[in-house]
């Protein structure tokens, strides 16, 4: 398994504009935003319906992200543990890797276990979610193209 960077970390919020501005006079950049739907989404986080808007921040000095999501539906389901990716909160870790599959196998048979799917992404990314040790998330994204 090979690790290439710590790719960004992703918060749900309900309030976007203002988790932004927050963050913003911390000293991020806004990098960027979209919606995002649709039934890739669905399929890399493992919820049916997902409709959010995201908000990418990054440090001045551009080599790390804060990834802020706003879920419009389906509506959040708690907090806790095993919580799915849309809970308040800090969510998931995301790291840039290469040979997802194997990435993949490798988590499962230490006892992780794959979230959604790994599901390719426009023709930028394969990605999936898996859950760790104490529910942890983490995205796992391996660049293609």
């Amino acid at each position: 398994m090979t690790i290439q960077r710590m790719d960004h970390v992703g918060i749900v919020v309900d309030d976007l504009a203002a988790a932004t501005e927050f963050f913003v006079q911390l000293g991020l950049v806004l990098g960027g935003e979209a919606a995002v739907e649709g039934r890739s989404v669905d399929r890399i986080v493992g919820i049916d319906g997902v409709r959010s808007d995201i908000r990418m921040l990054q440090t001045p000095n551009g080599d790390t992200w804060l990834e802020l999501t706003k879920f419009h539906s389906p509506s959040n389901q708690g907090d806790d543990w095993n919580a799915p990716v849309n809970a308040r909160g800090i969510r998931h870790i995301a790291f840039a890797v290469d040979g997802i599959d194997a990435v993949v196998a490798d988590l499962r048979a230490r006892g992780s276990e794959l979230v959604g799917e790994v599901e390719r992404y426009e023709d930028s990314y394969r990605l999936c979610y898996v859950r760790g040790p104490e529910g942890i998330l983490v995205e796992l994204a391996e660049q293609i193209g």
